[in-house]
This record gives structure tokens, C-alpha cells and sequence, in this order.
């Protein structure tokens, strides 16, 4: 069974900073590629741009962060409000992941890792973008095999 080629960025968007992953060419596997310090709107879709530009990425996964009754809060509307413009900006496509535990596992796998969180932040963003990816990596494989049985 091919799989056909995927090129998406995963972002992690926090107020301050953004964290970035990207995957393999036979989206299987999701690495942390940098973190974005939100400045201003143009210097965000700059940085993006050249990843795209450098990754031809195809689609923009972002972390939703819902709150734990499964609803939208301010945080998650303001994610999507920017998700919104970014992907005007970028003209590209977004998928949302439900992220409500992401940056928690991320700062789990640190502290496995002996790191502190405290002082990584940006790699906590990073970590947290590439467990949102690889989440939507495996959703995708797994319709990919279902839709393949029937």
C-alpha cells in the first residue's frame, strides 16, 4: 500500500511564542523543528513562510486547546481567530487537533528526560508541536488503513 506523500507543519500557538514541527516525507514521523517568538503578525508569517517555502508544506496542523468538558474556551477562540489568519496569510489549509494534553505530556517527556521545563520553554513548545502532529500523522494512517479495508 503507497503512501502518498505529506508535507505539514504542526504549530503549537501560545500567546508568546509558537512552537513549529514538521514531518517526514512519508509522514510517519513528527520532529520539533524551531520556536517563533511572537513579535508581530508579519514577522510570524514571515518565518513560516520560509519553512513552507523550504518543506513545501501543504497544510497547517494546529493545537486546539479545549477546555475539559470538551468545549471552546477564550484560549481556544484566540487560536483559532489566528489560525484563521494564518492560514489566509499563508494561503493554506488547517486541521485542528485536540491538544488538551499536549504541553502536559511534552513537560512529562522532559522531566523523563531529567530537563527542566521552567528553564526549556521553547522546547516545550516544540515537543508539544510535534505531539500534535504525529497525533493528526496517526489519525491519518489509521483512516488511510480503515478506508483501505473497505
Amino acid at each position: 500500500m503507497s503512501m502518498e506523500f505529506v508535507s505539514a507543519l504542526g504549530l503549537d500557538v501560545g500567546q508568546k511564542r509558537i512552537g513549529v514541527a514538521g514531518c517526514d516525507g512519508t509522514g510517519l514521523i513528527a520532529t520539533g523543528l524551531t520556536t517563533i517568538e511572537r513579535k508581530s503578525f508579519q514577522q510570524v508569517i514571515a518565518e513560516l513562510q520560509a519553512m513552507i517555502h523550504d518543506r513545501q508544506v501543504q497544510i497547517l496542523i494546529i493545537g486546539l486547546p479545549y477546555t475539559m468538558d470538551g468545549s471552546l474556551g477564550f484560549q481556544a477562540k484566540q487560536v483559532q481567530k489566528f489560525a484563521r489568519a494564518i492560514s489566509h496569510a499563508l494561503n493554506l489549509p488547517i486541521e485542528y487537533v485536540d491538544e488538551r494534553l499536549t504541553s502536559y505530556q511534552a513537560e512529562q517527556l522532559l522531566h523523563a528526560e531529567n530537563i527542566s521545563p521552567s528553564r526549556n520553554k521553547g522546547l516545550i513548545d516544540r515537543k508539544a508541536a510535534s505531539i500534535i502532529l504525529q497525533q493528526w500523522l496517526d489519525e491519518r494512517k489509521l483512516k488511510e488503513r480503515l478506508g483501505a479495508k473497505a
